[in-house]
C-alpha cells in the first residue's frame, strides 16, 4: 500500500515524497483512514512507529480542504497537539512543517524553559496548528495570548508520560477549555488503568489502533544482559564503549544526577559524552542533541522522559545502565535502536537490586534475554540470576576490527536503517 492509496491529497503527497516516504507504516495505514473519516482515535503505539505522521497528515488534509486558512490575518488555532517534553514538541512541529509545506498551513511550537517573547509574537500573527507542552500552554492561556475556542482537532500524545510527569491536572484544565464538538486523538505507549480512564474523559466513541511494542522488540532488537555490581557499572560501560566500534550510543540512566555522574566518568576516560535531562536548560539540551546527531558527541546519556523526542535514524546501540522498574519502559528504551524497519542492539546492566526488574521485563516480552557470562566485571552472584544462564549465555563480543565503525560494530553486520516516518 502507498500513501496515494490512502486518498491523501496531492500537496501532502508531494511533501511526503520529498521526505522520501511512499509506503505508510502499520500505524499510519490503520489510523489515517479512521481520522480522514473524522472519527476519534485511541492509539497504543510507541515513538518510532510513525505515529506523528499518522495524525499530522489527516489533520493537515482536513485543514487544507476546509479552506479556512486563506487569510493569515484571520488565522485561528484549529488544531492543538499536547506532548510532554520540549524535544518531542519541536519534533512534532517540524513534522507538521515538512508534511504541510505545500498547503500554506502554518504551525508553531511553544514550551517552557525559554523566554516567551518569540512565542507570543508568533501567536499574535496567527497560526493554524499549535504544538505545546502543558505548562507553557496554560501559562499563555492565563495571560490571554491563547484561546482554544476554535480548536477542531485535539491530540494528546505520549499520555502515559504525561501522567508520569504529573501533568494530569494541567491536562484536565486544558480539556475544560476545548470545544465539546471536536475530533480527539489519544496516543500512549502503554494503557494502564489510569490512562484508559483519562481517555474516556477525552474521547467520545473512539476507534482503536494498537501496534504492539513487544513484537517489535522480539523481532528487531538483539538484546543482551550483563550481570554486574553497581560499583562496577561505570568501568563496564567504558570497557564496552572502548571495545565496540559504534558510531552512536544512547545510555539510559534512572536519575538526572546519575546521568551527570556517568558523563563525568566517561569524559575522564576520554569518551565524548553529554547528558540530556529535565534539569538542563533548553539550550543545553538542544546543543547536546545536535552534537549527538552530528556525530561530534558519540555517547548521549539520558533519562527516560528527556529521551522522548530523540529522533535518530541510525542509532547503533542502546545501553540500559540502570534497568527500569516499569517493564514497558524497557520496551520503549530498546525500541530507540529498532526504528521503523531498522534492526538494533540493546545491552542492559543488571545489579543485585535490579533482578526483580529483569524478571518483570522478561515476563512482559515473553522471552529470556541472553546473558553475557564472559566479561571483566561479572557479578559474583550470577548463580542467583533470574535467567537460565546455561541456555542463554553469550561470550563477550570481539574488539573492534578497525573497519571504521558504522553498523558493522563487532556484533554483526547490519543494513543501514530505513528513514523513519513521523
Amino acid at each position: 500500500m502507498t500513501f496515494k492509496d490512502l486518498e491523501i491529497i496531492e500537496p501532502i503527497l508531494k511533501a511526503l515524497s520529498a521526505e522520501g516516504y511512499t509506503h505508510p507504516t502499520p500505524i499510519q495505514e490503520q489510523s489515517i483512514p479512521i481520522l480522514l473519516n473524522r472519527n476519534d482515535l485511541l492509539g497504543c503505539a510507541q515513538t518510532g512507529t510513525g505515529k506523528t505522521a499518522a495524525f499530522a497528515v489527516p489533520i493537515l488534509q482536513h485543514l487544507f480542504l476546509d479552506h479556512k486558512s486563506t487569510s493569515k490575518n484571520q488565522r485561528k488555532i484549529r488544531a492543538l497537539i499536547i506532548t510532554p517534553t520540549r524535544e518531542l514538541a519541536i519534533q512534532i512541529s517540524d513534522s507538521f512543517t515538512a508534511y504541510g509545506k505545500f498547503t500554506g498551513i502554518k504551525n508553531t511550537v511553544i514550551f517552557g524553559g525559554v523566554k516567551q517573547g518569540g512565542q507570543t509574537d508568533t501567536l499574535r500573527r496567527g497560526v493554524d496548528v499549535l504544538v505545546a507542552t502543558p505548562g507553557r500552554l496554560l501559562d499563555l492561556m492565563n495571560q490571554g495570548y491563547i484561546s482554544l475556542k476554535d480548536v477542531e482537532y485535539f491530540v494528546l500524545d505520549e499520555a502515559d508520560h504525561m501522567l508520569d510527569m504529573g501533568f494530569i491536572h494541567d491536562i484536565k484544565k486544558i480539556i475544560a477549555k476545548l470545544p465539546t464538538k471536536r475530533q480527539s486523538l489519544f496516543f500512549s505507549a502503554t494503557m494502564p488503568a489510569d490512562i484508559v480512564d483519562l481517555s474516556r474523559k477525552i474521547l467520545g466513541n473512539p476507534q482503536r489502533v494498537t501496534v504492539k511494542p513487544e513484537q517489535a522488540t522480539a523481532e528487531k532488537v538483539e538484546q543482551a544482559i550483563y550481570f554486574v555490581s553497581k560499583k562496577s557499572k561505570p568501568k563496564l560501560l567504558v570497557h564496552l564503549l572502548e571495545n565496540q566500534a559504534v558510531e552512536s550510543t544512547l545510555v539510559f540512566s534512572r536519575t538526572k544526577h546519575g546521568a551527570d555522574k556517568i558523563v563525568r566518568f566517561l569524559q575522564k576516560a576520554d569518551i565524548s559524552a553529554a547528558a540530556i535531562h529535565g534539569n538542563k536548560s533548553q539550550g543545553a539540551r538542544q546543543r547536546a542533541l545536535g552534537d549527538f546527531k552530528s556525530g561530534e558527541t558519540s555517547v548521549l546519556v539520558a533519562t527516560d522522559i528527556a529521551a522522548r523526542g530523540i529522533d535518530i535514524d541510525e542509532l547503533s546501540l542502546v545501553i540500559n545502565y540502570d534497568l527500569p522498574n516499569i517493564p514497558e519502559t524497557y520496551v520503549h528504551r530498546i525500541g530507540r535502536t529498532g526504528r521503523a524497519s531498522a534492526s538494533g542492539i540493546a545491552i542492559s546492566f543488571c545489579d543485585a537490586e535490579e533482578r526483580a526488574f529483569l524478571r518483570d521485563i522478561q515476563k512482559l516480552i515473553d522471552q529470556k534475554i541472553p546473558v553475557v557470562t564472559e566479561h571483566p566485571f561479572i557479578a559474583d552472584s550470577i548463580d542467583d540470576a533470574p535467567v537460565d544462564v546455561e541456555k542463554s549465555q553469550k561470550k563477550s563480543r570481539p574488539k573492534k576490527s578497525g573497519n571504521g565503525g558504522g553498523r558493522n560494530n563487532g556484533w554483526k553486520h547490519r543494513k543501514p536503517a530505513a528513514k523513519k516516518q513521523g
